[in-house]
């Protein structure tokens, strides 16, 4: 997924039991928000994980900013980003394991998570791989190649 007009993933107004995996993102600014409005108390029933994805050039912030809700980021590859990888914001839980992180090389870029008020753990490997597998977890991440009438 790249180069789209707004977020390229967005739950809001409610939405919940999200999985969002196996993914390839570059190339797009606020790449996915979860929760679309600080004073949607609501949102606060949001759950979503965010799992064996590649992170990949051209990305600004958003990886995912979350807003309310329970969010679970795991075994994801962030490879590049301009501002900052995992965001949040109005009071989510965000689980944060087996992640690996690549900071970039400008310094403004140095920052990996960006807290507004947020309960963040960063926590073992329970059921996570440690970072150092997530190479091997994404690199198949991002479309199939299938063709009509052949399995793919």
């Amino acid at each position: 997924m790249s180069n789209c007009m707004d977020g390229l993933i967005d739950a809001n107004e409610g939405s919940t039991a999200i999985t969002i995996s196996n993914s390839h993102f570059t190339r797009h600014n606020d790449v996915m928000l979860f929760g679309a409005s600080d004073s949607y108390s609501p949102g606060a029933m949001i759950q979503i994980t965010v799992a064996f994805n590649h992170f990949g050039k051209g990305l600004v912030q958003r990886m995912p900013r979350c807003r309310w809700g329970f969010v679970h980021v795991v075994n994801n590859d962030y490879t590049h980003w301009m501002m900052y990888a995992v965001g949040g914001s109005q009071h989510p839980t965000i689980i944060s394991q087996g992640n690996r992180y690549i900071a970039p090389p400008t310094l403004f870029a140095k920052e990996v998570n960006k807290w507004g008020i947020a309960e963040v753990r960063q926590e073992g490997y329970h059921q996570a791989k440690p970072g150092s597998f997530v190479t091997r977890l994404t690199r198949f991440s991002g479309a199939l190649d299938c063709f009509p009438q052949r399995p793919c």
